[in-house]
């Protein structure tokens, strides 16, 4: 099982909160490893995902470490967040909303809309200063300087970073933006 990320580690206790609220919703979630932690957890989680392919690796490992209940209570959709006009999340609510390692600007109201009053927000991506260190390069999938903060500012914010994190020595730097948040109830 592959580790997930340490935001995700560090805010279970609120995660496990939310998730009474609602199922956590894993966005873009790729190899699905801060959903699986959840679910190793007990908690409900929804991994959504345009990439079969992840979704049926998710659900592979979803078989090995789940019960019958937890199997019950985890789900895979495929959808494509980016698609058009479409509105993958208009009518959804969830408890929790984790996103990591993304950004597609205009679903940013729709994460408002959809997390339930109460219910938590888990959010990391790079910065504009990650190409000094890497991958990706595109500003449009790069955070400005205190964008995050302006999604969620109005929120009760559990914890924010920006900044670098990794040890040069390593070559594993990377620029990210941090933000864990409490919709107002």
């Amino acid at each position: 099982m592959l580790k997930p990320a340490r935001l995700v580690e560090s805010f279970l206790t609120e995660l496990a909160r939310s998730a009474q609220l609602g199922p956590i919703i894993d966005l873009a979630c790729g190899t699905g490893r801060n959903g699986l932690y959840l679910v190793e957890n007990g908690l409900p989680v929804v991994f959504a995902d345009t990439d079969e392919a992840a979704l049926a690796r998710v659900r592979s490992m979803l078989s090995g470490i789940t019960s019958p209940e937890q199997w019950a209570r985890s789900q895979c959709w495929r959808v494509d967040l980016e698609a058009g006009r479409s509105r993958p999340l208009n009518g959804k609510r969830f408890g929790g909303i984790m996103v990591f390692r993304y950004l597609h600007r205009p679903l940013m109201p729709a994460i408002r809309q959809s997390l339930l009053p109460g219910g938590i927000v888990v959010y990391e991506t790079f910065t504009v200063d990650q190409p000094a260190f890497g991958r990706p390069h595109n500003p449009d999938y790069l955070l400005l300087h205190d964008e995050l903060k302006s999604y969620f500012g109005d929120w009760d914010i559990l914890h924010y970073f920006e900044g670098v994190r990794g040890k040069p020595e390593n070559d594993h730097q990377r620029a990210i933006a941090q933000i864990v948040a409490v919709k107002p109830a």
